[in-house]
């Protein structure tokens, strides 16, 4: 039954608003819970986007930049008084609620939550993705790459971050800094920091670069003279869904040479762990062989390379910045001792060492909750509980 010119499922709309069909180009649909515990419009990100309508449940917001959000819902975060009365509640958005139907937090949507405003911050990181995109380089710009034996490279970085298990909010956020050739650790930073983006497929590198690219300035504060050559990514570079993996965003941002390296295939681009790139795995039969990856396009994205003898595991080489993908191999494969290159390697296990010390710290358990009952154990635990390892 239609009630004052609209279908009960339909939102309403905001004064000076036509409603949906009269509504400007540029509006923002989000649900009503998003305009509850403060979150409104100018807690959205600043970003474009074309008229977005929530299934049921929505607010037009005429201006993304609009100064102040409409009156919160005061009800609580319950909606059990008005249940399926059909009268709408003061400030409710919405005209008919299921009972006792939760309504969530305004941070829910930063915790994993799949609600218009996550939707709203994935078309933010995809817009911000293709305008960092254009600086990337894809050739060598130093003059130590042009030399078959990297004459003039004395310092590789490796970066990596690892996280608590069971808890992905709290992190290692570790830089070291090696000699070349000699691979022998000159420098290393580690940090506990608390990672409050959401996880999104693709989009990883919003989520873990700015704590990288925080270490790389604290390093340029505190020893300039350590300053990396190149960096070394667990993580793709051009190997990605959209060209733009972690690799390429830390290069851009730090303006550092960077390679990927992953230790898994992204299927992207027609690229699949198929039985015919099992053979081609298979094919590699001793350390420093090498085959591309041909995407459906036609472009090469990267290189699949077996790094050491005792291994059958290859690792995923791609450019991330200021570096071709040639050269990036030959580094790769001129830093491995073992299967991970050594920058990377040293970051992982200072930054798990760093953790496990941080969970057996007395001032850190009593904070931490879960962990308190494990730590008398930890001694003999720690190795297989406290890390684990997200893909890139």
């Amino acid at each position: 039954m239609r009630r004052g010119g609209r279908w009960p499922w339909q939102p309403y709309a905001a004064a000076g608003s036509a409603g949906p069909r009269g509504s400007p180009p540029r509006t923002l649909w989000v649900p009503g819970w998003a305009l509850y515990g403060g979150v409104g419009p100018a807690a959205l990100p600043p970003f474009s986007l074309p008229r977005y309508r929530a299934s049921r449940g929505g607010v037009p917001l005429p201006s993304l930049g609009s100064p102040s959000p409409p009156a919160p819902f005061t009800h609580g975060p319950r909606e059990d008084k008005y249940k399926m009365r059909g009268a709408a509640s003061p400030g409710s958005p919405c005209r008919r609620k299921r009972r006792g139907s939760r309504v969530p937090t305004g941070e829910a949507w930063s915790r994993g939550g799949r609600g218009t405003l996550f939707t709203a911050a994935v078309w933010s990181f995809a817009r911000e993705q293709a305008q960092l995109k254009a600086s990337v380089v894809e050739k060598d710009t130093e003059e130590w790459q042009k030399d078959s034996s990297f004459a003039g490279l004395e310092r590789v970085g490796g970066v990596d971050l690892s996280y608590i298990k069971g808890d992905d909010t709290r992190a290692c956020a570790s830089l070291v800094v090696l000699s070349y050739p000699a691979l022998e650790v000159l420098y290393e930073d580690c940090r506990m920091v608390a990672v409050s983006a959401p996880y999104v497929a693709g989009f990883l590198a919003f989520r873990e670069v700015p704590f990288l690219v925080e270490a790389v300035q604290r390093l340029q504060q505190e020893e300039p003279g350590l300053k990396p050559q190149v960096l070394l990514v667990d993580g793709n570079g051009l190997l990605h869904p959209r060209g733009f993996g972690v690799a390429c965003h830390l290069g851009v941002l730090a303006d550092l040479p960077c390679i990927g390296v992953a230790k898994n295939l992204l299927q992207v681009d027609g690229l699949v762990r198929d039985e015919l790139h099992r053979e081609q795995i298979r094919s590699l039969q001793r350390e420093g062989d090498t085959f591309p990856l041909t995407g459906a396009s036609g472009r090469v994205l990267g290189m699949v390379l077996r790094s050491y003898n005792n291994s059958s595991k290859p690792l995923y080489i791609s450019v991330g910045h200021r570096v071709c993908l040639e050269t990036a191999v030959r580094l790769v494969k001129s830093c491995c001792r073992f299967r991970i290159p050594e920058p990377i390697r040293q970051a992982d296990i200072r930054s798990r060492e760093y953790i496990r010390k941080q969970l057996c710290s007395p001032l850190e358990v009593i904070s931490s909750g879960p962990e308190r009952a494990l730590c008398p154990r930890l001694g003999k635990v720690v190795g297989d509980l406290v890390c684990f390892r997200r893909q890139r």
